[in-house]
């Protein structure tokens, strides 16, 4: 099943185990099943502390736990985890083989502690890059708390289940049989939602900060680089982001980022947040911005209040909070999100095998999702506004070259319909003859750009009528000390080298502004608490 060079890599990590383990499958006789028993040899051949045990008899298969010996510690893969679950497989050994994990001591006691009976299940599929995030958060949590047990599910080989499930979107999560998260989380985030007092305790922390010099809202790669380059001034820099890696993490595959031929954009933004934690940042995850409060005098504090009801305060501040995909805003979009309505292709595409499909949007993303998807449901219907494909022209040959496409041109989507749990279908209006019409289907793909993630700064700073930050060629706003970069300015042509360098500049701007502006005393804490 393995590759002799993979043997090799695999073999040095597994010495890493300290506790022996045992691989427990539950197999029929189909092909899935022997393609699994390979590789549970392959893997168990590698390790003395490795046992393999053919006698598992769970209703799943294939299926195979991952079992510390001696112990209710144990995690279980539902299917075979290759391609982007390959590393979570890797990890699960690891960590159930008793290898510490590198998530902070505090978070690890967090999960310890936990006070509960959890059994988790994740439904995946193996071209989901979102999909590990959530897997392997919830293998580390059940490695080291025997409360928590957890399962992950391909759900492109256990398709019955699904249906039953009304799954349409991967990762989709179950905690005790019933729906708990759908998405990309961290296993910060999944503790948190657990742990009902981890937001009050983190917001106490974070009032107690005291004021930055240059404070980042956002972790993507423009408030990467703006923490980075500021940090390097020797400059006391913090950064809050709801996720860092922002957009970046839901990115397939990067093959414009110069000097790298191709990545993946989980890698690349676990080596951001790694490359700003090499420097003394203070990063704050899981924290949303509500509000910016302006300095009241030349050289005072900025207040950024966060949705946990604490604030934090900054004589500078860098805004790169990024954009996110964009939303049809028809009827029945919103009730049916993730009931067919999707945003990523390479995600969920699996989970519509053999179905009928439609893609929202005629640019380069929407014709590459058409001919993704193309490979696997029965029939893609590209719907766009324009009267013209706008993709490259080697993307539109592609895509007219596939039998089972139907490209519709100045189409209009007017509504998305449903039976009350999943999609059934669109309607769409002609938009020369105005005729209404409707097509039958069980998915939607939307693919129609990016709005930024500007809301909450609307009345406090200068917009676009877009909702783009509008800044000048040294990433200033209106705001005095307010520096912005990345998708969410006005910046053209929204690429991950662009938003790096656009970072880059704000945060020596921002610098350059603390080196000519005198500090003002700090407010009272009485005058900020009667704001």
């Amino acid at each position: 099943m393995l590759d002799a060079n993979l043997k090799t890599q695999l073999k040095a990590y597994l010495e890493r185990i300290t506790h022996p383990i045992t691989l427990v499958a539950s197999l029929d006789d189909g092909a899935k099943s022997q393609e699994m028993l390979g590789l549970l040899e392959d893997i168990a051949s590698l390790s003395g502390k490795i046992t393999l045990d053919r006698s598992g008899a769970d209703a799943r298969r294939p299926s195979f736990a991952i079992k510390r010996d001696g112990s209710d510690i144990g995690v279980t893969f539902a299917g075979l985890p290759m391609g982007h679950e390959f590393n979570s497989l890797v990890l699960a050994l690891l960590q159930v083989g008793g290898h510490p994990s590198k998530e902070s001591e505090e978070l690890l006691e967090q999960i310890r502690t936990l006070d509960g009976d959890f059994r988790f299940e994740t439904y995946f599929s193996l071209s989901c890059q979102n999909c590990p995030d959530v897997v392997q958060a919830l293998n580390l949590m059940s490695a080291l708390n025997p409360r928590i047990k957890h399962v992950a599910i391909d759900g492109a080989l256990f398709q019955q289940e699904v249906e039953q499930r009304q799954v349409m979107a991967v990762p989709t999560v179950f905690l005790n049989g019933e729906p708990f998260a759908q998405g990309r989380m961290d296993v910060a985030q999944i503790v948190a939602k657990l742990d009902t007092g981890a937001v009050a305790r983190a917001a106490e922390k974070i009032k107690a900060k005291a004021p930055f010099e240059v404070l980042v809202i956002g972790g993507g790669p423009a408030g990467a680089a703006a923490a980075i380059y500021a940090a390097r001034k020797g400059i006391r820099t913090g950064v809050a982001a709801e996720r860092f890696g922002g957009q970046v993490l839901d990115t397939m595959a990067i093959e414009n980022f110069i000097s790298v031929s191709h990545t993946e954009g989980p890698k690349l933004a676990a080596a951001l947040e790694q490359h700003v934690k090499d420097y003394e940042v203070d990063v704050m995850n899981l924290q949303t911005a509500t509000a910016l409060v302006p300095a009241t005098q030349e050289g005072g504090l900025i207040e950024v209040k966060l949705a946990s009801g604490a604030s934090l305060k900054s004589r500078t501040v860098v805004l790169s909070t990024g954009a996110r995909w964009r939303s049809m805003n028809v009827p029945g979009e919103a009730e049916y999100r993730n009931k067919g309505v999707a945003y990523c292709p390479h995600c969920d595409g699996p989970l519509f095998k053999g179905k009928r499909v439609a893609v929202i949007g005629g640019g380069n993303s929407g014709v590459e999702a058409a001919i993704d998807l193309a490979g696997i449901v029965s029939h893609v219907t590209l719907i766009e506004f324009d009267s013209q494909l706008r993709a490259d022209a080697v993307l539109q040959r592609k895509l007219h070259s596939l039998s089972n496409v139907t490209v519709l041109l100045s189409a209009q989507t007017t509504e998305v319909h449903g039976d009350g749990n999943k999609v059934v279908g669109l309607s769409y209006k002609e938009r020369n003859s105005g005729e209404l019409k409707r097509v039958d289907l069980e998915g939607i793909f939307v693919q129609i750009g990016l709005v930024p993630n500007t809301e909450w700064l609307k009345g406090t700073l200068a917009l676009t009528p877009r909702g783009e930050i509008e800044v000048d060629n040294r990433g200033q706003t209106s705001l005095p000390g307010v520096f912005a970069a990345g998708d969410a300015t006005t910046v053209p042509f929204k690429q991950i080298v662009i938003a790096m360098g656009e970072g880059a500049k704000a945060g020596l701007a921002a610098f350059d502004h603390l080196i000519r502006t005198v500090p003002a005393e700090e407010p009272a804490r009485e005058s900020i608490a009667a704001e």
